[in-house]
């Protein structure tokens, strides 16, 4: 496979000093190639519980469509939404009051896919549970694990980064000498250095989210120096004034990592459990007055509560015994077993979002907010492992695979789905002063 060398979005210097070059990875989610629709064997619809938008150019098919029953259901049931100026939401289905696709047959298959093959589908539909995206022209797509066999690939998958899942393809960077006046050409080495930090089980899962929020905070503050007004003047001028950029950030973050320098930081966070619990049952609160919320979802929430023993009048101390001991018998034991399984739920997420950087409209955006980024990973992450703990409490040891695939998938579906409970999640965070480095990591030790 060709080597690809890294472009820079700015001219290179004219003069510098014998540069040491880096090679990195250019690591893309090539699991995602083996997933494969399981159609009518599926344990929850992926045409059923939320809307469905239609692009331009499938609406324009559909209306070539020959007269026929097909035809009157494409007429009745996709109204067009001259308000949204995106092509991509052109038009949308009309979801009936059981919020089953009116195009899902008898045989639980899409009958315009039936009658008229793939191509016809909206690009929402034929996409699913795909997450694509194009960087420096090398196309990745993660899954969305609110698809229950997406989930399973993804999840129980021990290997879920072959050593040679890159296909070859590498760039060379300068870790030396000054560094570039912004952090989109380190897009590769930024996503291997925080993949090596999810895999590195020399520490603890909680400590290796800790070391990845520690550095996105580090590196918001070199992308804050690179974005001053003169900055790619006194680059161009004074390139040694940019020695504290990612290359020294790099090479110090990586050396204190692997010296456990940062140890005794995180080892000072206590861990509190009832302030662990009160958020995680307040997050899973978000969205419970949604007129669509998927029976799956209500099982795992109707599990999770009986498993940490809250019932109507149960106090929350009461099931903060509960809660912990659920972790100490069930959860920590399962997940020692099997630690892959929380690591793929992260790299897999890692690759949706282009994290740290977050993908706007499927491009990098050119002035992350890194440490957001990260709050938002360590939110979702403290959810999922909070609704987990409860649910391993309340089948105990016969907690298994299928009960986490189960729970993720649900939850996946449900908040995934839910625009607002990105924006209500952080804003609860920001009212109990949780929304910083030590606030997330007590939501994350246990």
């Amino acid at each position: 496979m060709p080597r690809t060398r890294l472009q820079l979005v700015h001219p290179p210097l004219k003069e510098r000093e014998k540069p040491k070059l880096r090679q990195s990875r250019m690591v893309l989610p090539e699991y995602s190639q083996s997933f494969r629709c399981i159609g009518p064997a599926c344990e929850d619809s992926c045409c059923q519980g939320w809307a469905v938008p239609i692009d331009r150019s499938a609406y324009e098919k559909y209306q070539g469509v020959q007269p026929g029953p097909l035809r009157t259901l494409l007429d009745t049931k996709i109204l067009l939404t001259p308000t949204d100026p995106n092509p991509a939401h052109y038009a949308r289905v009309q979801m009936p009051a059981s919020q089953v696709c009116p195009f899902l047959n008898e045989e639980r298959l899409c009958q315009i896919q039936c009658e008229h093959g793939e191509e016809f589908l909206s690009v929402t539909c034929a996409t699913y549970p795909r997450i694509a995206q194009t960087i420096d022209n090398l196309k990745g797509v993660a899954l969305s694990l609110s698809c229950p066999e997406s989930a399973r690939l993804v999840l129980l998958n021990p290997r879920l980064l072959a050593p040679n899942s890159t296909g070859g393809y590498q760039i060379s960077w300068q870790d030396t000498g000054p560094g570039e006046p912004s952090l989109l050409p380190y897009f590769w080495p930024i996503r291997e250095f925080v993949l090596g930090l999810i895999a590195n089980r020399a520490y603890p899962l909680w400590q290796r989210l800790f070391l990845v929020g520690a550095f996105c905070r580090r590196l918001d503050t070199v992308k804050t120096a690179a974005l001053k007004p003169d900055a790619l003047a006194v680059w161009e001028r004074k390139p040694h004034d940019f020695l504290r950029g990612f290359p020294s950030l790099y090479h110090d973050f990586a050396g204190a990592v692997a010296a456990g320098g940062l140890r005794a930081a995180m080892d000072a966070i206590p861990a509190d459990l009832g302030l662990q619990l009160d958020i995680v049952l307040r997050l899973t609160g978000l969205g419970s007055k949604r007129a669509r919320i998927n029976p799956r979802f209500l099982e795992c929430a109707r599990v999770f509560a009986e498993g940490i023993g809250l019932g109507a009048n149960a106090p929350l101390k009461s099931c903060i015994g509960f809660y912990g001991t659920a972790y100490t018998h069930a959860y920590a034991p399962f997940f020692a077993r099997h630690p892959y399984i929380l690591e793929n739920y992260l790299i897999n997420m890692i690759f949706a979002k282009a994290f740290p950087f977050g993908a706007k409209n499927g491009a990098l955006p050119g002035d992350p907010n890194m440490a957001q980024e990260f709050a938002e990973l360590a939110t979702q992450f403290a959810l999922i492992k909070g609704l987990l703990i409860g649910v391993a409490g309340f089948y105990g040891n016969t907690f298994n695979a299928d009960h986490v695939i189960h729970t993720v998938q649900s939850a996946s579906k449900h908040f995934e789905h839910y625009p607002e409970f990105l924006p209500q999640a952080q804003g609860l965070l920001e009212a109990r002063g949780l929304n910083n480095a030590h606030g997330l990591t007590m939501l994350l030790r246990n």
